[in-house]
Parts: C-alpha cells; structure tokens; sequence
C-alpha cells in the first residue's frame, strides 16, 4: 500500500511539473495568445454596446480611411524616417509626433534600456501603425458626425516639443473650420494635449474632440493574478482592470460604470493612459472604453460629447497623455495633483498599505547596499525580524497545547460516548491551564499578508528591473540564466526559461525548503511523509521559471525560518520532544 501511495504521489508531482507551463498560461494567459483571435461578431459588438450604454450612445467607430485601406507592414525605420514629424525631446522622453494624423506613435524611454546590454537601446513605448510593435495615441475631431481621416496633414508651429516650448498643431477644413492640438510636455511622461475649435465660416459646427490609444498585444505581458497587463482605468472613482487581451477579445468591447477619470493599457513595468479634463470625472462624454480590433489589435477610446459651435464660436477641451514607467512616486505626484486613484495603475491590491512602506524599505536598503540582491536579503532579514515575536509566540502557544495533550487524551477516552460533556471538560481544561487553541494560528495568519506584501513589491516593483546581484545574475528581474539546459552558462547561447530551466538559485531554493520540512518532525501518515518529502523538489522546478530577485527572497526566508525554528525548538525542548514521540509512535503503528 505504501509503495503505491508512493507511487501515486510521484505521478502526480510529475504531471504537475509537466503541466506547469500549460496550466500557468490557462490561468495566467499571455496577452500574445489573443492575437490570433478573430474580429468580434455582430452579436458580440452587438451585446457590447448594449453593455456600454445602450445603442443610443455615440461611439467613436473606424476611421474611413483607414477602413478602406488593406493592412499593411511597415518597416520601423522607414516608418520614421519619412518626414512630417516633430521632434519630442524631455528629460525623460525621446520620440516625435507625426503629422499624418496628428499621432504621438514615437516614444522611447531614456531611462530604460531594453536588455541589460550596456550597447542596448532604450525601451521603445510607442511604435506607429503597421510596424510589428504598433502602439500609439492619437488626437482629432468628430465634425458633423464624421471622423477626420488619420491621413489629414496637420501643419506644426515648431520643430521639437520640450518641457520649455509646447507645439500647436492647425488644420482647416474646407468650412472653414480652424481645428488646434496644442502639445505640452512636462519632466516626466506626461503630455497635455489641448484641443481647440475656432468657427470661422459661416455656419454652426457640431464637434466632438476625441482621442484613443491602438496598440497590438504582442508586446504585453503575462496578465497574472498578482499583476495586470491589459485594459485599466478609473471609472466614477472605481479601478476597473477586469479583463485580459484575450477576454476582450471575446467580448468584442466593454468598460467601467461612470464617468471615466483616467484609462488605457498597462504592463508589468509601463503604463499608457488618457486623462480626460482634469482627471476628476468632471467630462461630459459619449464614449470611453475599450475594444478588440481583431487581429491582436486593441483600442481605447475617449469621445467628448458634442458641441455646437457657432459661426465665430470657438470650443476648447484638455486631455492629457502618460506614456512612461510605472514608478510608484511619479504616480502618487500626478494623483496628489488630481487624478484620481492615479497611482493604482500599478497593481497594489489588497495589502497596499503593507506594499508601499515595504517598497520605501526596499529603497532605502538599496541606497544602503548598493546592490538590489544584498537590499533584498537586508529586508527579508528586517521582515522576519519584525515578525519574530509574533512566530515565538505562536511556538509558545504550540507548546502549551503539547504540554495539555495527555490530559485532553484523558478527558477523550473517559467522555467519548458523551461529546458535549467531552467539549465542556477541554474547555475547562484550556481556561485551567490558561491555553488558547487559536493563539497558535493566529500568529501564523497575520504573518500572510505581511509575505504575500513583500513578494507583491518584488513581483510590481520596477526598481528591481535590469538590477544585477553577483557573479552570474545580471538581471533580478529575470529567471536564473544558469541553468541545466545550458551547462549552467557555460554554452554560448540562451534557452527559454521552463520547468526544467532549474539553476543553482532553484536547487538552493530545494534544499532550503526541505531543511525547513526536515525540521518540523509532526506525526503524519506515511503518504503524507511521502508527499512532504517531494514537494521541496516539485517547488524548485516550479518556481524556476520565476524571476532571480524572487528565488531570492524565498531561499533568505528558508534559511531564517530554519534558523528560527531550530532557536524556538531550543526554547521549548518539550515541544520538538512530543513532535518526535508522537512521530516516533505514529510509525510504530503504522
């Protein structure tokens, strides 16, 4: 019997780690996944516009233009090499708007390189339509109901956008209509843009501003539970982030309950989003939300509601653009300024008031350390120190119920045909002997939050990207480069992380974890002894495909959890004694 359960448990731990990478993508699905999905169907669109507002709604549809044309491939260089553009040029941002359109479809990052190669270029944010990697904002009107094409010609006032000189885009159209996009840029990623109608003919226009994101998914993220990748924003003052790429896909379109504050598509470390007036919901529109383009293509839309302007009339209506990096403190200036809830673009969840003091932590350790591994060890340390009493008291209190346990197994024996007598005897026994059975758990669970927090600041924090540690770990924000598949770097090339992926972070992640489960000697039936004894190892090929900086932290926390235990078991000797008596007798009779 035993063998087979032995058996048993060793099938299963195998299918479990050969269906790792299948299960991780069916609940965590890449966004790359949907790009193969298939333009929704009318029942789909149908049913979504219903959802958005019902079908008298305005809604910002395709452009005719671009409708009309077939899908195209363009180069990236060509695409930006071909004049009509502005230059953008910031602390922080480098790129142009282009004229055709009047898109910003040029943003590089300059304080982000794509690889930790030091010849590396920067992270490249924005791409324009058609290239492999499109993602782009645009700006325009709707006039008389209809959509001013993407191949409108805009004429531009300067030739570079800086923090110190805003650039005004004009076009009029054959009414006589002036139409003015006035680009703004401030230190960091945020662009203002300005839209403004001047009514110079001789009859009444009806406007509606508008503007959108595009952008393909193959350049998202994994959607996870601990951290979305996919459509966010903040409706009547509610995060809404319920949907991957794939999701939207299927449902053809959808969006929050309210006013939109701000929204647009978020990765693990970027973030593009539209901020409609002045971030409050104070807007009147007729459209916000997102839809699946089909063919992996992705698009949220801003429409303002329509205006009338009068013949000499004129209209004017602010919306900003943040293209840049999910770094915390820049998103708690913008919403300290007014937008609301700004800073939820990254995904804190629930334990965000644990995060963020761990991240300021995490920080000031590093400026400490000057290594982001050694600032991650130094905080493990702290937290498990902080911990400390918490675990020694539930040691304690594990002790006490030990130490009642002969006499509990009395009161048992003598009452077991009388169960409310038996309850009413241990209770007294607990109030006597001054034991609480749930002082042991208690500890324990408010300790959960507390980890789960430090493995969320890891996971979100974009301080940890492109941070090396020592010798082979160049990256903590990416899995363990040495590994079994490459002779543990030794063969000059890489091979995609997996399950079998297991390097040396992930062998000490094992033997750490089966130290820990080595000395915790609780009685157990041999198939759990058998399951125990396999999960360190089933763990570490598991968690090899995680990030370095992670593998990390738990291999300094198993360490300190065997370090505490062995220190709290030396305390209470009585308690390790009972453990391996009962072990002792339980395998005796088993």
């Amino acid at each position: 019997m035993d063998n087979r359960n032995l058996l048993l448990a060793v099938v299963l731990s195998g299918l479990l780690i050969l269906g790792w990478d299948v299960g991780l993508r069916y609940f965590y699905p890449e966004a790359a996944m949907s790009g193969q999905a298939t333009p929704p169907s009318a029942a789909q669109t149908a049913a979504a516009t219903q959802s958005r507002g019902g079908s008298g709604t305005a809604t910002l549809g395709p452009d005719a233009a671009a409708a009309a044309a077939a899908p195209r491939k363009v180069d990236l260089t060509a695409a930006l090499s071909g004049g009509n553009r502005v230059a953008i040029d910031t602390p922080r941002l480098a790129g142009s708007i282009n004229l055709v359109g009047a898109r910003i479809d040029d943003i590089e990052l300059k304080d982000y390189r794509e690889t930790v190669k030091k010849d590396s270029g920067p992270v490249r944010l924005f791409a324009p339509e058609g290239t492999p990697n499109q993602y782009f904002a645009e700006f325009g009107f709707v006039s008389g109901g209809v959509r001013q094409p993407s191949t409108t010609l805009w004429q531009a006032d300067g030739a570079k956008l800086t923090p110190a000189s805003p650039v005004t885009l004009t076009h009029t159209d054959a009414a006589g209509t002036t139409y003015r996009i006035r680009f703004a840029v401030d230190a960091n990623y945020m662009i203002t843009a300005t839209q403004s109608v001047s009514n110079t003919g001789g009859n009444a226009a009806i406007v509606q501003p508008f503007a959108l994101i595009k952008r393909t998914d193959r350049t998202a993220t994994i959607d996870q539970f601990a951290s979305h990748s996919g459509p966010v924003g903040v409706f009547g003052g509610t995060l809404w982030d319920p949907h991957s790429y794939a999701e939207l896909a299927e449902l053809g379109a959808d969006k929050g309950e309210g006013k939109p504050d701000w929204l647009g598509f978020v990765d693990q470390y970027w973030l593009a989003a539209l901020v409609p007036g002045d971030g409050k919901g104070n807007v009147n529109v007729d459209d916000a939300g997102f839809r699946s383009l089909g063919g992996g293509l992705f698009r949220t839309d801003l429409l303002y509601s329509a205006t009338t302007v009068p013949a000499g009339g004129s209209l004017s209506q602010e919306t900003r653009l943040y293209a840049g990096a999910k770094e915390s403190e820049v998103l708690d200036a913008y919403e300290a300024s007014g937008i609301t809830r700004f800073g939820l673009a990254i995904s804190w969840g629930w334990f965000w008031f644990f995060e963020k003091p761990i991240l300021w932590l995490l920080r000031t350790l590093n400026g400490l350390a000057g290594n982001f591994g050694v600032a991650i060890i130094l905080l493990t340390v702290v937290i498990r120190g902080l911990m400390f009493p918490i675990a020694q008291k539930g040691f304690a209190s594990m002790a006490a119920m030990k130490a009642v346990q002969p006499k509990m197994k009395e009161i048992q024996e003598r009452f077991k045909d009388d169960k409310q007598r038996q309850q009413q005897e241990i209770m007294k026994l607990y109030k006597d002997e001054n034991v609480n059975p749930l002082s042991g758990c208690l500890p324990m669970l408010i300790q959960i939050p507390v980890f789960f927090a430090l493995y969320k600041v890891l996971l979100l924090s974009i301080d940890m990207r492109h941070e090396p540690f020592i010798l082979w770990i160049r990256d903590l924000s990416a899995p363990d480069p040495a590994h079994i598949l490459n002779l543990f770097g030794l063969l000059p090339y890489t091979v995609p992380a997996g399950f079998l992926a297991i390097g040396p972070l992930a062998v000490l992640l094992g033997i750490t974890m089966w130290l820990t489960f080595r000395l915790n000697p609780t009685a157990m039936d041999p198939v759990q002894k058998q399951v125990f004894a396999i999960m360190p190892w089933m763990l570490m090929f598991v968690m090899a495909p995680f990030a370095a900086g992670l593998l990390l932290y738990w291999i300094t926390s198993n360490i300190l959890t065997v370090a505490q235990q062995s220190y709290l078991y030396s305390r209470h000797p009585q308690l390790k004694a009972a453990n391996a008596a009962a072990a002792a007798a339980e395998a005796k009779k088993t």
